[in-house]
């Protein structure tokens, strides 16, 4: 008896083909794990170039608020006496900078201020500029801080940059103010997403 093993040669091609097979399925799997890759680099990069910027971007470039407590006169519109009413309310002031970066116009047509409190979110919409030109018609003593307001339907051209004040008022009392826990302005223009911008300046008091 030889010692040394010959196998047959239906046991070598079987051998054989094994090895090939074996091999063939590696290549396989790597090839599925390149092509996965590659889809999802190209989805990565379809999204990212589908992405657009914002429309508007901007900033609060100053904000103060101001406490009243207010009380009717106990009189109506002919002079006949009426019971006295009274109501604790806060103006809030805004100078705020908006830029158009997109390729079309801007159409401002409304701002929101909102406070959150303990109780949830209130929120206020902005005066027109003509009412913010009243509030100093009705407190003179507020008159050393009037600027230019910001007219609600602003178009903002693309490229162009706006600034401009404007005021909403909360019937809260200056405890409740001061409680407050948060406070931002969401800027509304026609057929684009709100523009939602949080002060990073500090709220003085007049």
């Amino acid at each position: 008896m030889s010692l040394i093993h010959q196998e047959s040669p239906d046991q070598i091609d079987d051998a054989a083909r094994g090895e090939s097979f074996t091999r063939g399925t590696s290549h396989v799997i790597w090839a599925s794990v390149a092509a996965t890759l590659v889809v999802t680099l190209a989805i990565v990069i379809y999204v990212i170039a589908g992405e657009k910027p914002p429309a508007s971007t901007g900033a609060i470039l100053d904000i103060w608020a101001h406490p009243m407590h207010t009380e009717s006169s106990g009189f109506d519109a002919s002079g006949a006496p009426i019971p006295k009413e009274s109501f604790d309310q806060v103006l809030v002031f805004a100078h705020v900078r908006l830029h158009n970066q997109s390729k079309q116009p801007l159409f401002l047509y409304q701002i929101l201020t909102n406070a959150t409190l303990a109780d949830g979110i209130h929120s206020s919409y902005a005066a027109s500029a003509t009412d913010y030109q009243r509030v100093f018609l009705a407190y003179p003593d507020l008159a050393p801080w009037k600027a230019t307001p910001l007219a609600l339907e602003t178009t903002l051209d693309p490229g162009q940059t706006v600034e401009g004040t404007f005021v909403s008022s909360f019937r809260l009392s200056k405890a409740e103010w001061d409680a407050r826990k948060g406070l931002n302005f969401g800027f509304g223009f026609r057929y684009q997403p709100v523009l939602t911008l949080t002060p990073q300046v500090p709220i003085t008091e007049h």
